[in-house]
């Protein structure tokens, strides 16, 4: 092996949510990380997610609690708006008790990665040697054997390694080149998510998520932790395009296409968006992978399993993944094959729930003509009301799965109270 059967050298491939998790718990274990990027720094902004269930007690377990709740966002629920900007529609956080739409904990993605980093930077600061962050390269092969793996990267020079964890989202190279192309694993959705941060219109109404249906279409405006920026959250129901992949302005294009004549904030939308630095674009794509771990090879979060980000799930399955995988290794760590094994089948029950997409898919979230725009309003309205509050709100904590998560060896690094 490549080190003592106490000290595995473990390289993990995204420098995300689910990679830096990793290697948080893996450091502090006593167990040697390295984290290979792409991108040249980390990654700033991202849609909101939400904690709750067992994502909530792994970021209680991992003593993160604290820098979250100093980068939760106001959040007070989801509000539906007509071309005019007025409201028929409310999801309050507070009448769904945090299990609708809107959650108790919600943070940016950004925010939530900073807050990882800075526990990351402080363990590898406290346990010298254990933790490598390389930014601007990627791994271009993979060989393994029964004792170790070869790693090819674009700059640095070729290095062995005991596992190697592909943390690299849906697109994951990791999986490309160690499980297979990436249309055995991809099933297309239905259409495409786009988001970026754009100054706060005047009347948005602070701690709100504000949507709009349109024909093909749903856009919304989100506030940020700085009320100052907001995120533009766009879902677009189309055909499946190859070719818009890496073309931004094709993206664009498209957006403006579908926005066009959308009233209330589209135009707002629109101007802001060819100078968003932060500007995401992709396809929503569910990812199945029977078995996440092939030998010394393991995925976890999207480059696993993904219901897209319909679901809601993916940084919750993420911090839940790259907990297990940590504790299986700390348990085993002269074995990181049977670790990888035994996490891959203790992550299936939850990343079936994290799959799952509540309401039904595209076809029910987003309007496909001008009449399923109207029937989506009246519907919205409908179930938003008074009277029939207490039924959507059985819908929603039905489709929420509680499931158990174990106690980790790693848990002794617990630094906060669970809450």
């Amino acid at each position: 092996m490549t080190t003592t059967d106490t000290t595995p050298h473990i390289l993990i491939s995204g420098g995300g949510i689910a990679g830096h998790a990793l290697a948080l718990q893996l450091v502090r274990g006593g167990i040697r990380a390295t984290v290979v990027e792409r991108a040249d720094a980390p990654r700033p902004g991202g849609q909101a997610v939400d904690l709750r269930g067992a994502s909530r007690e792994v970021a209680e377990r991992m003593g993160l609690m604290p820098g979250i709740r100093a980068r939760l966002l106001h959040e007070l629920g989801l509000s539906y708006v007509d071309g005019a900007g007025r409201v028929f529609g409310r999801m309050s956080m507070e009448d769904f008790d945090g299990k609708g739409a809107v959650a108790e904990i919600e943070i940016a993605r950004g925010d939530l990665d900073e807050v990882l980093l800075e526990s990351l930077t402080a363990s590898g600061e406290a346990a010298p040697g254990l933790l490598a962050l390389r930014y601007g390269d990627r791994i271009t092969a993979i060989t393994q054997d029964a004792d170790g793996v070869d790693v090819a990267f674009e700059h640095a020079p070729a290095e062995r390694f005991d596992l190697v964890v592909g943390a690299d989202g849906v697109h994951s190279a990791t999986r490309r080149v160690a499980f297979g192309p990436e249309e055995a694993y991809s099933t297309y959705l239905g259409g495409y998510m786009a988001f970026f941060t754009l100054p706060t219109p005047a009347d948005v109404e602070p701690g709100w998520f504000s949507m709009r249906f349109v024909p093909g279409a749903t856009f919304g405006i989100r506030p940020d932790f700085d009320p100052s920026t907001s995120k533009a959250i766009l879902t677009l129901r189309v055909p499946r395009d190859p070719a818009l992949r890496g073309d931004r302005a094709a993206q664009e294009a498209l957006i403006r296409r579908a926005l066009e004549g959308a009233g209330w904030h589209a135009p707002t939308v629109l101007a802001a968006m060819p100078g968003a630095s932060d500007f995401y674009f992709d396809e929503l794509a569910r990812i199945d992978v029977p078995e996440a771990a092939n030998g010394r090879v393991v995925l976890i979060g999207d480059a696993a399993a993904c219901g897209s980000p319909m679901s809601g799930m993916g940084t919750a399955t993420a911090l839940i993944g790259a907990y297990l995988l940590a504790a299986r290794i700390a348990e085993t760590p002269g074995d990181p094959a049977a670790a990888a094994k035994q996490y891959a089948s203790d992550i299936v029950p939850f990343a079936e729930a994290g799959t799952k997409l509540m309401g039904g898919g595209i076809e029910r979230m987003v309007p496909a003509n001008r009449f399923e725009a109207l029937m989506s309003r009246a519907m919205t309205g409908l179930m938003l009301s008074k009277l029939a509050r207490p039924l959507v709100k059985r819908m929603f904590a039905a489709n929420q799965t509680e499931l158990p998560l174990p106690v980790a060896a790693t848990d002794r690094v617990r630094t906060s109270p669970v809450e």
